[in-house]
């Protein structure tokens, strides 16, 4: 049984291309919540069982070159980065997705085909160089 035809595919890329443009922001990372001890032997985290101090809520997340980054986070914040995180998901989800129909494109495009780049935005601007001439 034959897949989907070329035309199929690049529909369902097109509806993806749609998708990944309703993402909006995202962010990669993942958010913790962490208990500490202070350190004072008078304290009350200082006795056995207590959990410590907190909860602080962390945002963490890997940098290349540069190993994990984190910041603490507000208590007004935690809803707005947790949405963010999920976004990314989903940001994560479509882009393997259109990089796996992407390739069955490319498979199903015949040899003498030169290779489509996707339909223009009505939105998008007309960019020019931004290098000038000298007069």
């Amino acid at each position: 049984m034959p897949g989907p035809s070329l035309e199929e595919l690049e529909t369902r890329r097109a509806r993806l291309y749609e998708q990944l443009v309703q993402v909006g922001d995202f962010r990669r990372g993942s958010v913790s919540e962490n208990y500490r001890r202070c350190g004072k032997r008078n304290c009350a985290c200082a006795r056995a069982g207590h959990p410590g101090h907190g909860p602080r809520l962390l945002w963490t997340r890997s940098v290349p070159g540069q190993g994990t980054r984190g910041r603490q986070l507000a208590r007004g914040e935690v809803a707005k980065v947790r949405a963010e995180l999920a976004a990314y998901e989903r940001f994560a989800a479509l882009t393997a997705q259109l990089t796996e129909v992407n390739e069955l494109i490319c498979e199903a495009r015949p040899p003498d085909t030169p290779a489509q780049s996707p339909p223009a935005s009505a939105d998008a601007e007309k960019g020019g160089s931004s290098t000038r001439s000298p007069p």
